[in-house]
């Protein structure tokens, strides 16, 4: 069974790091996350190629789950799963 197209999906926040350049992304990223509920959906819009490596890098360091990332128009998209408290 495939996994559901993580745009999609329904979700509980948005992050927009457009503009922005490491490491503010993730630092916005780690103040979002820990804001949202057990569990909660969090859509990040962000311009820097670095969080093509770092955030997927964050997802594992801290436990949250990367549902996806796809690339958009110059844009890099990432659906993170907050993990279970």
């Amino acid at each position: 069974m495939s996994q559901p197209d993580p745009a999609s999906l329904a979700v509980d926040a948005i992050l927009d790091a457009t503009g922005l350049n490491c490491p503010e992304p993730v630092m916005l990223l780690h103040n979002k996350v820990r804001d949202l509920a057990a569990g909660g959906l969090l859509k990040v819009i962000a311009t820097d190629p670095s969080t093509r490596r770092d955030i997927p890098k964050f997802c594992i360091f801290l436990g949250h789950e990367l549902l996806g990332q796809q690339e958009e128009g110059g844009a890099y998209l990432y659906w993170i799963r907050k993990k279970a408290e």
